[in-house]
């Protein structure tokens, strides 16, 4: 598939804050999906110099910050504001940074003492011409937006997808039902002879399209049920207004290298900081 390099926006300040604003407001919105829930859980979210802090339990991957130095230059005052909002909970510190943040990031964040643990792939490709995948699709696999009542099966099936794929494994369940119930988000499920296979989420917000979530029940995969997954809801997010697509990936990995089949390309690799509780005390 060839897409014109006229219709791909140039990877900068704009477009990293847009993408970073999109994930950032996806953990929001699971995080309050989770105080909802579950109003013990402590689930909350904060704003600091344009980046969103989440915390969403000790050891939860969504305990985190996004956008931090891409909206606003950061201050030693401002981040002791972030560290004090993981430190109060018993939280590791965690900052996923773009490479177009503000430059004296790098000094600030060093000098605290932080410790980069983590690199992921952003991609992103245009969509406001609909999915255009490059790959034949299995005709007998069928996408479709989740209806009320089938968000457990929806998280069962994601769950089982991703088992033994990721160090999460015990909290895939709950963090999946949460997805599924959170109110900014969206739901989709692949259908093999109308049985569930595969799951995949999707984001939309500023006409940005946030691709996660997607897993394929073992007994399921090697059945097109992921390209089913990407077709339906680029489309959809297509005809909602969004003009871009995006989604994350470890560097060099299978799905990096799907995604790039499919159309999408690097934005940029973003790194993770951590400064782990002892030298947050």
């Amino acid at each position: 598939m060839i897409i014109s390099k006229a219709t791909i926006p140039f990877s900068d300040l704009a477009l990293s804050r847009r993408l970073e604003r999109a994930e950032g407001r996806s953990n929001a919105d699971f995080v309050e999906a989770r105080a909802s829930l579950f109003p013990d859980s402590g689930a909350q979210w904060i704003e600091v110099a344009g980046a969103y802090a989440m915390f969403d339990g000790v050891g939860s991957p969504l305990t985190q910050t996004f956008g931090l130095g891409v909206f606003d230059p950061v201050t030693p005052a401002e981040m002791e504001k972030l560290e004090e909002f993981f430190r109060q909970r018993g939280a590791h510190v965690h900052h996923e940074v773009s490479p177009m943040a503000d430059p004296s990031l790098l000094t600030l964040l060093s000098e605290r003492g932080y410790h980069p643990i983590e690199l992921t792939s952003v991609m992103y490709r245009p969509i406001s011409s609909g999915a255009q995948l490059a790959s034949p699709r299995n005709e007998k696999v069928q996408a479709r937006l989740i209806r009320s009542g089938e968000e457990e099966l929806w998280a069962q099936t994601a769950a089982s997808g991703w088992s033994g794929l990721t160090e999460f494994n015990d909290l895939m369940m709950d963090l999946m039902y949460i997805t599924a119930k959170r109110s900014g988000g969206l739901s989709f499920l692949a259908e093999l002879d109308g049985q569930a296979i595969a799951a995949g989420a999707l984001l939309i917000h500023d006409g940005v399209a946030l691709l996660a979530g997607a897993s394929t029940i073992p007994e399921g995969r090697r059945q097109g049920a992921q390209l089913a997954l990407l077709e339906n809801r680029l489309n959809y997010a297509a005809e909602s207004g969004c003009d871009l697509a995006m989604m994350c990936a470890a560097p060099g990995s299978a799905s990096q290298r799907n995604a790039e089949r499919q159309g999408f390309r690097i934005a940029y690799t973003r790194i993770k900081w951590e400064l782990r509780r002892a030298e947050a005390s």
